[in-house]
C-alpha cells in the first residue's frame, strides 16, 4: 500500500511481487523501450550483408524489431493483461498504437508506452480502424459509423473502460478520437 513517498508491504512475498512489478515497469519506460529498440535494430543490421543500409530490407527490420519491442513494453506496462478487460492470454493480446506507427515522427514516439494500449484482438481490430476509442477518463467511445448496430457480438458492452489512464495518454487519445469513423451513406 502506498504511504506518502513510500510503500509498505505485509510480507516478503508481497515485497517480491512489488519489486517484480517495478522491474517490469522500468522496462516499459519510454526511454528504455526506445533504447532497447535502437540496440536491437543496430545488432540486426550489423548482421546484414554490406551495402544494404537504407534499403527496404533495413526499413522492414526496423519495423519488425520495433513492433516486437513495443509489444514487450505494452505487456510490461499493462501487466500482461488487456487494458480494458483484464484478460491475460498473451496469444490474443495486441499492442495497439493510438497514433499509428507510420505516422509517428520519431522512434521515441513509436515506442512511447503512452501511445499504446494492450488490447484483446477484437478490441484491437476496432481501435486500429478508428471504430472505437477512449475518452479522457478511459471510457470506451464508439464511432458514429457503428451507431444503431448491436455491438455486443463485437465484444463491446456498456461501461467498458481502460483499467487506468495516465495524463501522458491524453494527447494520443485526443488524436485518436479525432479520427473516429463517421458513417457515410
Amino acid at each position: 500500500m502506498p504511504i506518502a513517498d513510500a510503500f509498505r508491504v505485509a510480507t516478503e512475498s508481497d515485497l517480491a511481487a512489488l519489486l517484480r512489478r517495478a522491474a517490469s515497469l522500468s522496462r516499459a519506460l519510454p526511454s528504455q523501450a526506445a533504447n532497447d529498440y535502437q540496440q536491437a535494430v543496430a545488432a540486426e543490421l550489423a548482421e546484414l550483408p554490406a551495402g544494404i543500409a537504407g534499403t527496404e530490407v533495413e526499413r522492414m527490420v526496423r519495423q519488425r524489431v520495433g513492433q516486437n519491442k513495443f509489444r514487450d513494453a505494452m505487456l510490461d506496462y499493462w501487466g500482461g493483461a488487456c487494458a480494458v478487460t483484464g484478460m491475460a492470454i498473451p496469444e490474443v493480446l495486441r499492442a495497439s498504437h493510438a497514433k499509428p506507427w507510420a505516422e509517428c515522427a520519431t522512434d521515441a514516439e513509436r515506442m512511447d508506452v503512452f501511445n499504446g494500449f494492450l488490447l484483446s484482438a477484437n478490441l484491437d481490430a476496432l481501435f486500429d480502424r478508428f471504430l472505437i476509442s477512449f475518452d479522457d477518463q478511459g471510457v470506451l467511445v464508439i464511432a458514429p459509423a457503428l451507431a444503431g448496430i448491436d455491438v455486443q457480438p463485437l465484444g463491446i458492452s456498456s461501461g467498458m473502460k481502460l483499467r487506468w489512464v495516465n495524463a501522458l495518454h491524453q494527447p494520443y487519445l485526443a488524436m485518436h478520437r479525432g479520427r473516429l469513423h463517421v458513417c457515410i451513406r
